[in-house]
């Protein structure tokens, strides 16, 4: 193939790049995250487990950001009708594995970096083999339980990862996020992911790309197991599903493509890089301000709520982590006053559960609250650096 010289003649590719070439290649992103950050990437070793949509196309962005090692593990092979998603497969490459076809592009486009692709199912017996030290992993699969088992393990080795969760079913770009696995909404996959994962001791830590959009009623595709007898034969593998969502080929790229970048802003430590999770909580912050003025209506006979909808939101999500300060996260919450005989405000507002809310209400006005609650019993710190903060603050005003 032949490529342009800096002044725009074709000449020869190369066999091999020299620096100067590959710093050529990568202007705009040292530009962007400065030399340093670049070339921790150029020093970095990132592992891609799947190598589908999601997978293809987040080593094929770290790719042309210059990463210098990556290791792609996938045991499928290319399809017809996974073209529509797969970052660089071509119909020559049907019918190859599919890190075998990523491998042979991925020496067109940047020759520099190290790819090494392995042929094989990931499993847990496998994991020591297969995850050798990477400065991240990826997590791209597609099937429940081997992605549980990946997460597990690099938790558990205090592996950084971050996985993909569904992106079937899905069409809006704008809901696509990163986010900590125990923010997740919307996403079937991502709830049964952290589900299973708290029964494994692994409630939060584990940052994932989804969408926060309702998933579409579509129906499986493209087989109907329940009319076919013989429906392991059409797998890929024993225990993997032969039916599967549609997928809309640009929505599993964009997470290919968020993980990449989430990676390489982490690699070049990229100042002011936190991203933000959508609580899509209005309505449930809605409800909250709703039950909070009937509090107030109810026991002091405040016809007039001092907060509104956005300062319930924050004292909920900052303040107490929407959870009860006493028992923590529960499906029914509420505001209410901590001290009685004070105002309503935001420092004189506690999140409880609504039974706990409730009895609250009902304690006279001039409770020892620090003595009636305790200390530790049954609350832990979290009880007692809120409360210790509220009546700081409070003393204060």
């Amino acid at each position: 193939m032949d490529h342009l010289d800096q002044v725009g003649n074709l000449t020869a590719q190369p066999t091999e790049f020299d620096e100067s070439l590959i710093d050529q290649q990568l202007a705009r992103n040292t530009e962007f995250l400065g030399k340093e950050g670049s070339k921790k990437i150029r020093d970095a070793f990132v592992i891609v487990v799947g190598a589908g949509g999601v997978g293809s196309w987040a080593a094929l962005m770290l790719l042309r950001s210059g990463i210098g090692k990556i290791r792609i593990i996938d045991f499928d092979q290319v399809t017809l009708s996974s073209l529509n998603r797969h970052a660089v497969a071509t119909l020559g490459d049907v019918g190859t594995p599919k890190v075998t076809a990523i491998k042979k592009h991925f020496k067109d486009i940047a020759p520099f970096v190290e790819v090494d692709s392995v042929v094989d199912l990931f499993t847990a017996e496998n994991a020591d083999e297969l995850l050798s030290n990477p400065d991240y992993v990826i997590d791209a699969i597609d099937n429940i339980d081997t992605k549980l088992d990946l997460i597990k393990y690099c938790y558990d080795k205090k592996l950084e990862v971050i996985s993909s969760m569904g992106a079937g079913a899905k069409a809006d770009p704008s809901r696509i996020q990163i986010a900590d696995i125990s923010e997740t909404m919307e996403d079937p996959l991502a709830r049964a992911v952290r589900r299973k994962l708290k029964k494994m001791g692994v409630e939060k830590g584990v940052p994932v790309a989804y969408s926060t959009e309702k998933p579409h009623h579509v129906k499986l595709l493209p087989l109907e197991e329940e009319r076919v007898a013989n429906a392991d034969d059409f797998a890929a593998l024993p225990e993997f599903r032969s039916r599967i969502l549609p997928v809309l080929g640009t929505i599993p790229s964009m997470f290919g493509m968020a993980i990449a970048t989430y990676i390489l802003l982490r690699l070049a430590k990229f100042p002011s890089f936190d991203p933000l999770a959508i609580k899509l909580r209005e309505g449930l912050y809605a409800r909250l301000h709703r039950d909070l003025r009937a509090r107030e209506m109810k026991h002091y006979n405040n016809k007039v709520c001092p907060l509104d909808v956005r300062d319930v939101g924050y004292i909920f999500e900052r303040m107490w982590h929407g959870g009860s300060i006493i028992s923590g996260p529960q499906d029914r919450l509420a505001l209410t006053r901590w001290d009685r005989t004070k105002p309503l405000s935001s420092l004189n507002a506690v999140c409880l559960s609504r039974t706990e809310a409730d009895a609250h209400d009902k304690l006279p006005p001039h409770t020892d609250l620090k003595a009636y609650y305790g200390e530790g019993k049954n609350h832990g710190c979290l009880f007692i650096h809120h409360y210790s903060t509220l009546t700081s603050y409070s003393s204060l005003q």
